[in-house]
């Protein structure tokens, strides 16, 4: 397998720890909402908080956070395509790195 880039593996919850570690109990959940579990994850770790990473993923369950992440990446590459009048496949290759290819 390929190594990840850091930056995409701080983004996903299931590619920062190894197999080996230890998974910390979940908390009992309080009815958080997925979104805003997912808008401070994703916050935090641009930011390079690893604390306050950590605190959001363990607020929901990690389907829950992985779909709101989700949500989320679709709705800011929708924002950055209409901002730059470019299709949100152009937009999401351009983020990347990733040389744009006509269709």
């Amino acid at each position: 397998m390929t190594q990840m880039p850091e930056r995409l593996r701080r983004l996903l919850p299931f590619a920062r720890r190894p197999p080996e570690a230890a998974v910390p109990a979940r908390p009992a959940r309080q009815g958080h909402n997925l979104f805003e579990a997912a808008a401070v994850y994703v916050a935090a770790c641009a930011e390079d908080d690893q604390v306050r990473a950590e605190e959001a993923a363990n607020r929901v369950s990690p389907g829950a956070l992985s779909f709101g992440v989700n949500e989320l990446a679709c709705r800011a590459l929708i924002t950055l395509a209409r901002e730059r009048n470019e299709s949100p496949l152009s937009v999401a290759r351009s983020l990347l790195g990733l040389r744009n290819e006509s269709a």
